[in-house]
């Protein structure tokens, strides 16, 4: 498609990312960054992991988002003693008919909210891992599909707080972003005294947008156009996590495994989105830069020196990003 009629296109298609930010305002004091990634996550079909610790509305955010489209949407609390029926369903016997029949769970909606997923059990997260990456569940001898759109939006609490496990590298690998939500400041938490110190705050919003308005977003998305020195630089930012010493020598031993491929996929996927939100048919390295921390700090696999010393991924990435030259 011709650049220009393709900026057109997006400036006219774009008016819905308005009116849900302007629905999600009414219930959500600040978090800008927050709605931006979970759209992001909306417009390339990709799952999102939010950390942070209770009561800083990772849950409401979510809530909030779900409410605005015309979509499904479940929540599923996730414990020690859930199961994977609890998650994907069961086989239900009918004596009268002598068969059995499925049961379909909660992960048949379009949106799922895992609350707390790091506290869920080892075969949970097994089930949950097959329906992100295929998009389908098996229920006894048969596969289903799951319906279309399907994002699982999770939460989890930090891991050094009680009750909670380490997520697998795999099913980590499998979400698009990890956001980490930050305390409000100082006016953000006069703001939310004001609007929700109240016995009857308001914490739902009204349907604003249906999934087929979102399709043909995602479609002029995915038309949206990479410089090839921007898909260098994604190339260089990745294969830096895996050869830091090319880069920095301080980081070498600091790094036990980088990010895999996935995470150049999934680097085009949200420029291209987070280009769409800021209405331009192009991707330019200022997107990369905003996206590399989520898209990166839980690809990279931290060694034991750098966790004795106390080093962060995000620290990491930051030096990274810092060294690799910018086009």
């Amino acid at each position: 498609m011709d650049p220009k009629a393709l900026q057109q296109q997006i400036s006219d298609s774009s008016d819905w990312v308005i009116s849900i930010k302007q629905e999600i305002s009414r219930v959500l004091v600040g978090q800008e960054n927050l709605v931006n990634k979970l759209l992001i996550g909306l417009l390339s079909h990709g799952h999102i992991l939010l950390e942070g610790v209770p009561g800083l509305a990772k849950t409401l955010s979510i809530r909030a988002l779900a409410g605005t489209l015309q979509a499904q949407f479940a929540r599923v609390q996730f414990t020690p003693d859930l199961l994977p029926a609890d998650l994907i369903g069961t086989l239900i016997y009918h004596p009268d008919e002598k068969t059995f029949a499925p049961k379909l769970g909660p992960i048949f909606a379009n949106l799922v909210l895992a609350d707390e997923i790091n506290r869920a059990p080892a075969k949970v997260q097994a089930a949950l891992l097959e329906a992100m990456q295929e998009r389908q569940v098996t229920i006894g001898d048969t596969s289903h599909k799951l319906p279309d759109p399907f994002l699982v939006l999770a939460t989890q609490n930090p891991i050094d707080q009680e009750g909670t496990y380490q997520l697998p590298e795999a099913q980590l690998d499998r979400f698009l972003l990890k956001v980490t939500v930050d305390y409000p400041d100082r006016s953000e938490e006069l703001d939310i005294l004001d609007r929700m110190a109240s016995t009857n705050a308001n914490e739902t919003t009204r349907p604003v947008v249906g999934a087929a308005t979102v399709a043909a977003s995602r479609a002029l998305v995915d038309q949206i156009y990479i410089d090839p020195a921007v898909r260098g630089y994604i190339v260089d930012l990745v294969q830096a996590t895996r050869n830091p010493s090319n880069y920095d020598t301080g980081l070498k031993s600091l790094i036990q495994s980088g990010a895999s491929p996935r995470a150049t996929i999934n680097f085009a996927l949200a420029a291209r989105a987070r280009a769409f939100l800021e209405q331009r048919a192009f991707v330019t390295p200022a997107d990369i830069k905003n996206l590399a921390p989520e898209i990166l700090r839980h690809r990279i696999l931290l060694s034991y020196e750098a966790e004795a010393e106390g080093v962060t991924t995000d620290a990491v990435v930051h030096r990274l990003m810092n060294k690799v030259p910018v086009p």
